[in-house]
């Protein structure tokens, strides 16, 4: 079977992700930029404010917020090492009190609240997230340089993750192999894969690992 063509920005089946963060790749960034094809003029620089909502007892749902939208990826598998990650839900606000119940909060994996209302403005959510000491609203705010290498569609990343300051580097694809390769090209062979939710957690207080470097 032909392996899919993958096109940066658009969507495409559930891909495998390898990515980490730290404080320097320029080698890695370096690389990227020079073994990429040319990629469209939209994916040269992208910008967006997002606020994940972190939760001490879930590591297997990436909660995020962006621009009035609630997007929420689960973890699937992994294999040799990277991460498959698949959509569970999205919604806007303001959001129904009944996809908080049986959806959002679910997802958090922490106790249910009691809901008065039946629907809820972004605002009265994150009132409801900072009265719960086992959930964060973190601001993230990312500038984002797109390539495309050995069919993989990889970014660098300039990431303020509470203002604090660090460094992504990823490459994703439906083909493990052409991740593989990807990684070996860039020379991140013995760098940890370490997705978003560990690494906010790690930065803010709430695990004790280091990032990659």
């Amino acid at each position: 079977m032909a392996k899919e063509e993958l096109k940066i920005g658009e969507i495409s089946k559930p891909r495998f992700e390898f990515r980490t963060f730290g404080r320097d790749f320029d080698e890695a960034a370096y690389l990227m930029s020079r073994l990429s094809v040319p990629v469209p003029e939209k994916v040269w620089e992208r910008t967006s404010e997002e606020f994940y909502i972190v939760s001490k007892t879930n590591d297997i749902n990436n909660t995020k917020i962006r621009d009035g939208k609630m997007d929420i990826k689960t973890f699937v598998q992994e294999i040799d090492g990277l991460e498959q990650w698949n959509p569970l839900m999205k919604a806007e606000f303001p959001i129904s009190a009944e996809v908080l119940k049986n959806e959002v909060y679910p997802a958090f994996m922490v106790d249910v609240p009691d809901f008065d209302k039946e629907t809820y403005t972004y605002d009265e959510f994150m009132d409801m997230i900072k009265s719960n000491p086992d959930l964060q609203a973190v601001k993230v705010e990312k500038q984002r340089f797109g390539y495309m290498v050995n069919d993989t569609i990889c970014e660098v990343a300039n990431v303020w993750i509470n203002g604090a300051a660090v460094v992504t580097v990823n490459s994703e694809s439906t083909e493990i192999d052409d991740i593989k390769k990807t990684i070996s090209d860039l020379k991140l062979n013995d760098v940890e894969n370490i997705n978003y939710l560990q690494a906010i957690k790690r930065v803010i207080g709430w695990s004790d690992k280091p990032l990659a470097n």
